[in-house]
Parts: structure tokens; C-alpha cells; sequence
């Protein structure tokens, strides 16, 4: 009886230790997590994109400026219009359409029109959700991205405003997607600032996505004032995450804005007529 009486001690004993063991190993996980980065789980500003014909003025700016020489930057062929050929809203969709046609603005003849858009919110800090379906072609250069609305271009909306104060990449950009034509259903996100940018640029990861011009997906960017975290649909692809911050490799600590457009590079498709980039919202936490 004595022996009986024991093993029951020993069993209850040895389950309180493991109950023990579990609970700070839970604990563990969780204060790990927290400790990855706040949680942005408040709704600070969106555009769900609701209702038909031209986009919402109070959101977005139209930046159609060409830049001194009359090409935007890179040989890209486009020019961006403020018509609702080029950005409309029908069916609850945002739609950026990348045109082939025969176009005269400030002085220089393109052959094919886009849009690109300027939110005019900015903000330091936080999650971006967009859901979008990206347009096809070779040549065809979607884009979902931001940068610090204290840079200095001529046309774009905060400069505008009067903030314009630093060239790029020291002000800073942030891409949370990139799809080039050429190479279907690679999406990219990337970091440019003055430590790596443009061409040549290594603060750069992606994945490859099914569908990603058939289907929606929901890219994401999380920013916060140690690292940047990109992902498609819940996957992370890429970490920004310096282990030097300094001005040159993270000017990422004041307000930036969102970009949404459809370059046109030289090699397009010669058979390429239109297609759209359509956006179902953007969502920003913080």
C-alpha cells in the first residue's frame, strides 16, 4: 500500500513539473513574440476603393510631371495622365490601366499612357495590407510602394506641399512590390537608400506567387523602428533589418507615403495593347 501510495505521489509530482515546464515554455514563445515588435492592429487610414468613375481627390494626386528631360527615370516610355482612362474606380475596384497609344503632354509625344498615384497621408510606423491583381505583359512594370514625403521631386504631391527637402535615395524608399512582365508571378520588395539603391540595389527578397495576374493577393509591409518585414498572403520573403542604423542605411524614422503605378519599359510586348493593375483596398495600422 505504502509503494502504491508513493508511484500516485511520484505521478502527480512528475505532472505538476511537466504542467510546469509547458507553461514557461508558452510563456516563453509569447514574450518572444512581443518583444519581435509591436503588434499594428488599429486602422489608421484606408481606401477600400467603393464606387464607380474617377478616384477619390481627398486620397490621392495624380502625378503626371515628367521629370527635366522628359523621361521618367530608368528609359521608361509612359507617360502618367490624370484621365480616368488611366485610373478609375468600377465595381468597388481601384484600376490602373497601362495604355498603348499614341499620347502629347509637355511637349513630348509617348506612345503609351499610365498612371502613377500620390497618397496624400503619410505616416511613421505601422502595417500596409494591399489587396491587388497585377497586370500582364513583357514590359509591364506594376508597382505598390513608399517613399519619405520629404523628397525632393518636382510633381509629386508632397513636394508640392513644400517638403521636398532631400534628393533621392537619401530620403528613403521602400517597395512592398515590384512585378516585371518578364519574369511572371516573382514579386520583389526592396529597400533603396543611399547604402544600396536603383540597379545595383542588395536590400532586396521575393517569392514566387500562382496567379499573381489572375488572382488577388494581399501584400504586406510591416515597418517599425528596428526592421521592415514584406510578405504576400501571410508568407515573409524579406527582412530589412540592418545591424548599423545610421542615415545611410535607415532614413526610415519619419513619415512616408504611399505610391501606386504601371511603368512602361522599353522591351515591351510589341503586341501589347492595355492591361491593369486592380487594387480591392489598402489598409494601414498602426
Amino acid at each position: 500500500m505504502i509503494k502504491q501510495t508513493l508511484s500516485y505521489i511520484a505521478i502527480i509530482a512528475g505532472l505538476i513539473l511537466l504542467s510546469y515546464l509547458i507553461y514557461n515554455q508558452v510563456k516563453t514563445v509569447q514574450d518572444d513574440s512581443k518583444s519581435n515588435g509591436p503588434e499594428f492592429n488599429t486602422l489608421i487610414w484606408s481606401d477600400e476603393f467603393n464606387g464607380n468613375g474617377a478616384v477619390n481627390p481627398e486620397n490621392w494626386f495624380h502625378q503626371t510631371q515628367l521629370p527635366t528631360g522628359g523621361n521618367w527615370f530608368g528609359g521608361l516610355i509612359q507617360h502618367y495622365t490624370n484621365r480616368e482612362d488611366n485610373s478609375n474606380l468600377k465595381n468597388g475596384l481601384l484600376n490602373l490601366v497601362a495604355k498603348k497609344e499614341i499620347f502629347d503632354d509637355q511637349g513630348e509625344i509617348k506612345q503609351y499612357t499610365s498612371a502613377r498615384l500620390n497618397s496624400k497621408f503619410a505616416f511613421t510606423y505601422g502595417r500596409v495590407e494591399v489587396r491587388a491583381k497585377l497586370p500582364t505583359g513583357i514590359g509591364t512594370w506594376p508597382a505598390i510602394w513608399m517613399l519619405s514625403k520629404n523628397i525632393d521631386e518636382d510633381g509629386a504631391y508632397w513636394d508640392n506641399q513644400g517638403y521636398g527637402t532631400t534628393n533621392w535615395p537619401a530620403c528613403g524608399e521602400i517597395d512592398i512590390l515590384e512585378h516585371w512582365g518578364k519574369n511572371p508571378n516573382y514579386v520583389q520588395s526592396a529597400v533603396h537608400n543611399t547604402s544600396s539603391y536603383g540597379d545595383k540595389v542588395e536590400n532586396i527578397g521575393g517569392q514566387n506567387v500562382e496567379n499573381v495576374s489572375d488572382q488577388f493577393h494581399i501584400y504586406s509591409m510591416e515597418w517599425t523602428d528596428e526592421k521592415i518585414v514584406f510578405r504576400v498572403d501571410g508568407a515573409e520573403h524579406y527582412v530589412y533589418n540592418p545591424s548599423i542604423k545610421n542615415s545611410d542605411t535607415w532614413p526610415y524614422d519619419s513619415d512616408q507615403y504611399i505610391l501606386f503605378n504601371i511603368a512602361v519599359e522599353p522591351d515591351i510586348d510589341s503586341a501589347f495593347v492595355e492591361s491593369s493593375m486592380e487594387i480591392d483596398y489598402i489598409r494601414i495600422y498602426q
